[in-house]
């Protein structure tokens, strides 16, 4: 059937083999939509909303003089490219959606490179040449240890100036000294000519060949997991007893979800690593992260301790792995940038995801009859409650970051903004804050720092190497403000004809859920200008 079914209309592969060899600036119309088209469907294959997908196809298609418009929805990109002579369609049709985040940063990485070797300017890095060494080394296995040369070479070259400068000042100090006069003004003018005299080498425009951005684009596209499945599988784990711990839960639930996301996860990878069907995955993942749940909570209720028989609510933990965070995230930023056919798309798959793994859920739920009521108060002291709660929500989005692909210091900077984020939306609800209210300060927050933290390395002030997307620090943050459990609550008390506590749990995870990518959305409005106006 692949023979048949391939994803995408062929361009005349004519037009793009002639000129293969050529300056991409140089070639044909196809040839430079090829180009363009493939870095939208690199990223949208990544996870990312619409209007990302657009925003990097432009970035491609503005120093090749081409003018794109493009239509993104949730798996596929028909996209019209015109240069004022020639003017071509391509359509490209993805066979699935998923998120990484690393796919995300290195193609901006790779807009970066491509521009500045097509003589405009950066726009993701003031040092272009983070990006150079990164997009000329991807096919090392460790895109880091590329970033960390292109810092140490940056490093080592701001050495070699300042010597070379403090040796310039010392020999004119020793001439004015020996001639026993002061300089007229402006005689060492040249000294400090520097800065703008200087040719630094990452400025110079060396040309991008059809190949070469076709062999860095491969490079991209093939890199493998940067996570083992029994990795991945212990971040779930982790994420999710920390999930379950800021959702009221004790020492038995955070074991019974430990065990149970780490194998669901796990069975997870294995199963996507065959391609199967999104849902019926999540439907088997699901239960098998439940049954295992229940099961290790009763042979401990059996053997150890028979409290751990009444902890019927962690299995709803052990299922949060399974959150479509991205989707859902994306979705309402579609939205807000007045794009409703991907939204309401990226919308509907979450529903879709969601509603399999709550249905999955309330199976277990009814074959081993379980009664999910809450979790038990754990009566801690207030700042002692706090802390655990900082140390929870940081493990919980660095475990989410590891499901999404994101290399370890994404992980790490994406961790400490859900961090401060979630316990403040934790706290201010304690306070008498409603959910919804609080989630959607939590969101604001995330989105205020995260660009506060892109702002702060693009300036300088923090080093280049930490630079990452919004959308790959904002999301993993407040994936863990999903009101899960809310959604598994409304889908239980519907599969048992309660209509009335069904649609109330089902509203609460509206409000919630809704409050999010507002408040995302806000923190673009304010430190965005193309957010801010309609243009």
């Amino acid at each position: 059937m692949r023979k048949f079914h391939t994803h995408s209309i062929p361009l005349d592969m004519e037009d793009i083999e002639r000129d293969w060899d050529k300056p991409v600036t140089e070639a044909g119309i196809a040839a430079k939509a090829s180009v363009i088209v493939r870095v939208g469907m690199l990223d949208l294959s990544a996870g990312t909303g619409s209007f990302r997908v657009r925003e990097m196809m432009h970035r491609i298609a503005y120093p090749l003089g081409v003018h794109v418009r493009a239509d993104v929805n949730l798996t596929d990109i028909e996209a019209a490219c015109t240069d004022g002579r020639d003017r071509i369609t391509e359509v490209v049709d993805l066979p699935t959606t998923g998120v990484n985040t690393e796919r995300i940063w290195l193609l901006e990485h790779f807009a970066d490179w491509f521009n500045v070797n097509l003589g405009t300017g950066s726009m993701y890095h003031a040092k272009p040449d983070i990006s150079e060494e990164l997009v000329e080394h991807l096919d090392s296995p460790d895109a880091r240890q590329s970033i960390m040369r292109a810092v140490e070479k940056d490093r080592e070259a701001k050495r070699a100036q300042a010597e070379r400068l403090a040796k310039e000042a010392a020999d004119a100090a020793a001439e004015s000294t020996k001639h026993g006069h002061k300089p007229p003004k402006g005689e060492y003018a040249e000294h400090f000519d520097y800065v703008s005299s200087q040719r630094d080498e990452t400025s110079e425009t060396h040309g991008i060949t059809v190949r070469q951005a076709h062999e860095r684009l491969d490079l991209i596209e093939r890199r493998k997991p940067l996570y083992a499945p029994w990795f991945s599988g212990l971040a779930s784990a982790l994420a999710c007893a920390a999930f379950v711990f800021l959702l009221g839960g004790g020492i038995y639930d955070m074991v019974g979800a430990f065990i149970g996301a780490g194998l669901g996860q796990w069975l997870r990878r294995r199963l996507f690593a065959h391609h199967l069907n999104q849902f019926f995955v999540t439907f088997v993942c699901v239960a098998v992260a439940a049954l295992a749940c229940t099961g290790v909570l009763r042979a401990i209720g059996w053997f150890v301790d028979p409290v751990a028989l009444e902890h019927d609510t962690a299995y709803i933990g052990a299922m949060l792995f399974v959150i479509p965070g991205f989707p859902l995230i994306t979705g309402g930023l579609d939205m807000a940038k007045i794009d409703f056919p991907s939204g309401i798309q990226r919308i509907c798959y979450v529903l879709c995801i969601i509603l399999m793994a709550t249905l999955a859920g309330w199976a277990v739920a009814l074959i081993v009859h379980l009664n999910p009521e809450g979790f038990e108060p754990l009566g801690l002291d207030p700042a002692v409650n706090c802390l655990l709660r900082f140390v929870a929500a940081f493990v919980g989005v660095w475990g989410f970051s590891v499901l999404f692909n994101s290399p370890q210091r994404m992980c790490l900077v994406a961790a400490f903004i859900g961090a401060i984020t979630d316990t403040f939306r934790l706290e201010i609800v304690d306070m008498g804050m409603p959910a919804e209210g609080g989630a959607f300060l939590g969101a604001l927050l995330a989105g205020l720092l995260a660009s506060a933290w892109r702002s702060s390395v693009r300036r300088g002030w923090l080093p280049p190497h930490l630079g990452y997307p919004r959308i790959c620090l904002t999301v993993p943050s407040i994936v863990i403000m999903v009101p899960g459990m809310y959604m598994y609550q409304a889908m239980f008390h519907l599969g048992q004809f309660d209509t009335q506590l069904a649609l109330d749990w089902a509203f609460r995870a509206f409000m919630v859920i809704v409050c999010l990518p507002i408040g995302l959305a806000m923190a673009r409005v304010i430190t965005d200008k193309s957010w801010r106006y309609d243009i």
